[in-house]
C-alpha cells in the first residue's frame, strides 16, 4: 500500500500506469457500475476544507470500487471542534479506516498525516501546496485530447503563487518533456522563488510573462486558474489583482488545435462562450476525475484492476 501525497515522489512510469488503469476502467465501464475490488474496505474521506468536484468524484470512485466511503466534512464534524488535536484525529482514522483521503487548509497537512498513520494517505489538496490527483486528471485529459504530453507548448495562467492546482500541474510536467511552458501572471502572483528553483532543478524549460496575448498563439494547451480570494493573507492585495486575466472566445476562436484546461470552479477568468467550442477541455477534466481517482485509490490500496 502506498501514499499519494506529493506529485514529485512518483515517477513517469507510475503516471503512465495510472493512465493505463484509467483507460481500462473507462473501456470496461467500471466507472459507471459498482465492482467488488475493494469490498470490505473502509475509505475515510476527510475534507476539512470546502470541496465539490474533488469530494464527489472521490466518493463515487470509492463506491465504484466496492469500498465503504466514510465521509467527514468540516472540522465541526469531528472532535477537532471540541479541542481534539489533529494528531489524535489522525490516530482515530488510522484505527477505523483502511485508507485516508485528506483535504486540509494547511500546507503539508497530508505529508504530516502520512508520517502519523500506517494506512495509505491520498492528498486531496493541502493549502496552497499541492493537489496531486488533480494533476494526474489534468495530464490524462491532455493525453486523451491530444494523444501526447511530450513536445507540446503550455501556458499556465493566473494565480501561480497560491493555486495548488497550478503547482501540481507544473511539477507533474517535469516528469515529461514539454517543449516550452509559459507562466503568465501579474507580478504579485508569480510563482514563489522556491517553486521556480524546484522547476529549474527538475529541468523544466519555462518563461515568465505578464501578457497572455503575447504567448497564446504559441501554445497547444492553456491552463487557466482562478485567482483565489481565500488564499490571500491580505484582502487588499486580492483587490489589486482580481480580474487580472480573462481568456475570451475571441482570443482562441481561430485556433483549431488548442485546448483549454481549468480545474474549476471559475469566476470571471474564463469566457463561458468557450464552453461550446472544441477547445473546451475543462468538462472533460470533470468526466475523467472518477476513473482517474479510481485508479489512484486502487494503486494506493495495492490492488491491480
Amino acid at each position: 500500500m502506498r501514499d499519494f501525497v506529493d506529485i514529485t515522489e512518483i515517477d513517469r512510469n507510475i503516471i503512465e500506469h495510472l493512465f493505463e488503469m484509467s483507460d481500462m476502467i473507462i473501456n470496461r465501464h467500471m466507472h459507471i457500475r459498482k465492482n467488488n475490488i475493494l469490498d470490505g474496505k473502509n475509505i475515510i474521506l476527510a475534507f476539512f476544507e470546502p470541496s465539490t468536484r474533488t469530494r464527489l468524484s472521490f466518493e463515487i470512485a470509492v463506491k465504484r470500487l466496492g469500498a465503504d466511503a466514510l465521509t467527514v466534512v468540516g472540522e465541526e464534524a469531528v472532535s477537532l471542534s471540541k479541542g481534539e488535536s489533529f494528531g489524535d484525529t489522525l490516530r482515530m482514522f488510522d484505527i477505523l479506516g483502511d485508507l485516508l483521503v485528506l483535504r486540509h487548509k494547511y500546507d503539508g497537512a497530508a505529508k504530516y498525516a502520512a508520517e502519523m498513520v500506517k494506512i495509505p494517505v491520498i492528498n486531496a489538496g493541502d493549502g496552497k501546496n499541492q493537489h496531486p490527483t488533480q494533476a494526474i486528471i489534468d495530464l490524462y485529459t491532455v493525453y486523451k485530447r491530444l494523444g501526447q504530453i511530450d513536445g507540446l507548448n503550455y501556458a499556465v495562467v493566473g494565480d501561480l503563487r497560491y493555486a495548488r492546482t497550478a503547482h501540481s500541474f507544473l511539477l507533474a510536467l517535469t516528469h515529461f518533456e514539454p517543449k516550452n511552458v509559459y507562466l503568465v501572471s501579474p507580478p504579485q502572483l508569480k510563482p514563489s522563488e522556491s517553486l521556480i528553483a524546484e522547476l529549474r532543478e527538475r529541468g523544466l524549460q519555462f518563461y515568465l510573462s505578464e501578457n497572455l496575448e503575447e504567448v497564446i498563439d504559441m501554445v497547444d494547451v492553456i491552463y487557466v486558474t482562478r485567482i483565489q480570494k481565500e488564499r490571500f493573507p491580505d484582502p487588499e492585495e486580492y483587490e489589486k489583482v482580481k480580474g487580472s486575466y480573462r481568456l475570451t472566445y475571441e482570443m482562441i476562436k481561430n485556433r483549431k488545435d488548442i485546448i483549454v484546461l481549468h480545474p474549476l470552479p471559475r469566476v470571471d477568468e474564463l469566457d463561458t462562450r468557450i464552453d461550446n467550442t472544441q477547445a473546451a477541455a475543462y468538462f472533460d477534466q470533470v468526466r475523467n476525475a472518477v476513473p482517474v481517482r479510481m485508479s489512484v485509490v486502487a494503486w494506493s490500496a495495492g490492488v491491480e484492476l
